[in-house]
């Protein structure tokens, strides 16, 4: 008797870190569920995940391949997150034809069971299109929490009710951005300050508010959409998108999902597009227990040389131990230096680092406190690991996450946009030692213990959802609306 064929997803990230991440986990997870992989880079992203992995890690397994698809910028081998407009604009223009192409040679190839669902990152929507060619599934992932997709959600209406874009500049800093936006379902009290940023604009053609409005409003012709949260984490406003979307799978904490795959060749895999500095963990080890405050901003933020300088003062006067992560192009523009006397000031309780397993660094027992810039897999691993963070968010829907940390769950404080040495040293002494951070670090260990029970066969929310999602979505004849 002829065996079954394998289901084939093909997965389509965004080709930055923060997209790539999460659903490497969800492909990893679907693997070890019994499907064929096939996970899609860009060639600029292939080129650095062979730089910072090596040179046979892409190479994959017969049921787990990578194949790529040009992003249509310039050729570039710089080891940096490339220009978000300009890889939005071009990914949105550029990718549909290869990426035609790429299923094309898939299904026509002996080695490889026919592409039966597409499994996209929202903002690579036209997989819609050759998903509908198919007449296969194509769920979209998007790669950030609830709130986040639910402010974008409403974009169009920002816009149609004169909120957006902005009248001119100074409404910047005029106390407009202050302004209660009472009509969000399930984000009551949001300003829009706390809206992703790329409403600040004053331009009705910009390209990132057009785009954000553009692809968010495609979820509703997708088989479903899934979310790397958990049903007890955001209630109101899932419940609110449930209400409006067809249907809604949360799958979270997908890194904790993992952690339970049996070990394996593919669990191994790492999708890290910077070398990781050897040695932070070992570190960590040397430490008492949650006395080290874990300094990170990500994979996009950048910031100014004087900014910096604030940050590395006011770590120093704050006197507590610290690891930070310092990306080569976190400086705009420049070599990120910090000052010297800073060096001096913290070489027996700081280290500098250019990349970390940052899942293993939250999860360890000598990290009491997080300082970060609220991207929702930094945000949602901290909350995994129950550990409260100090917010300084730069830019797209990180505004969203800090206001959600701060103001509902209470696990957090911001730093002001305009960052001075002694609000972070004040802060961090807080967030380590206060009485507001020990009342958040109570509360943070109540939602690891909830993230925890989200995943437990097989009564587990996303448990749950990882399995109806399977069934009834992926491995139905569902196609793409």
């Amino acid at each position: 008797m002829a065996k079954e064929p394998k289901p084939h997803a093909i997965f389509v990230p965004f080709p930055a870190q923060g997209h790539i991440n999460p659903m490497f986990k969800l492909a990893k997870i679907l693997h070890y569920k019994g499907f064929h992989i096939t996970f899609v880079h860009t060639e600029f992203n292939q080129r650095r995940l062979l730089k910072s992995r090596g040179p046979n890690s892409l190479d994959g397994l017969p049921s787990f391949q990578f194949e790529t698809i040009p992003d249509g910028l310039p050729f570039s081998d710089a080891d940096a997150t490339q220009d978000v407009p300009s890889l939005c604009d071009s990914t949105s223009k550029n990718c549909l034809e290869p990426f035609r192409e790429l299923v094309r040679k898939l299904n026509s190839s002996q080695n490889v069971p026919q592409v039966t669902c597409i499994v996209s990152d929202g903002i690579m929507s036209f997989s819609l299109e050759v998903a509908r060619e198919l007449g296969i599934p194509d769920v979209f992932f998007w790669t950030n929490g609830a709130g986040g997709v639910m402010a974008y959600l409403n974009y169009r209406k920002l816009v149609e009710k004169g909120y957006t874009p902005l009248k001119d500049w100074s409404y910047l800093t005029n106390g407009y951005l202050d302004t209660v936006i009472d009509w969000i379902p399930g984000m009551k009290g949001i300003r829009l300050k706390d809206l992703p940023s790329f409403i600040r604009t004053i331009d009705r053609d910009d390209i990132m508010l057009n785009f954000a409005i553009n692809q968010v409003e495609k979820i509703v012709e997708a088989s479903a959409l899934i979310l790397n949260t958990f049903d007890a984490l955001e209630p109101e406003v899932l419940e609110a998108l449930s209400s409006t979307l067809p249907a809604v799978y949360t799958l979270g904490p997908l890194h904790l999902v993992e952690d339970q795959i049996p070990e394996n060749e593919v669990k191994s895999w790492g999708s890290n597009l910077w070398k990781e500095q050897p040695g932070c963990i070992e570190w960590l080890d040397s430490k008492e227990p949650n006395s080290v405050v874990y300094v990170n901003f990500g994979s996009v933020t950048v910031m100014t040389p004087q900014q910096l300088v604030e940050f590395a003062r006011g770590l120093a006067k704050s006197g507590r131990t610290f690891l930070w992560i310092i990306r080569p192009d976190l400086v705009i523009g420049d070599t990120a230096i910090v000052p010297p006397e800073f060096m001096l000031e913290t070489k027996e309780r700081g280290l500098l680092a250019s990349w970390c397993p940052q899942e293993d660094a939250l999860k360890h027992p000598s990290v009491g406190g997080f300082l970060t810039h609220c991207g929702w897999n930094s945000t949602f691993e901290s909350i995994c690991a129950g550990v409260p963070m100090l917010c300084w968010p730069f830019f797209a829907e990180q505004q969203t996450n800090c206001w959600y940390c701060c103001n509902h769950l209470g696990i957090a404080m911001e730093i002001d946009n305009n960052v001075k040495s002694d609000e972070v040293e004040k802060l961090v002494n807080e967030l380590m030692l206060g009485e507001k951070g020990q009342e958040m670090k109570k509360k943070a260990a109540k939602l690891k213990k909830l993230a925890g029970e989200a995943i437990i066969a097989p009564t587990g929310s996303s448990y749950k959802n990882i399995e109806a999602l399977i069934h009834n979505v992926l491995m139905s004849s569902t196609p793409a609306k």
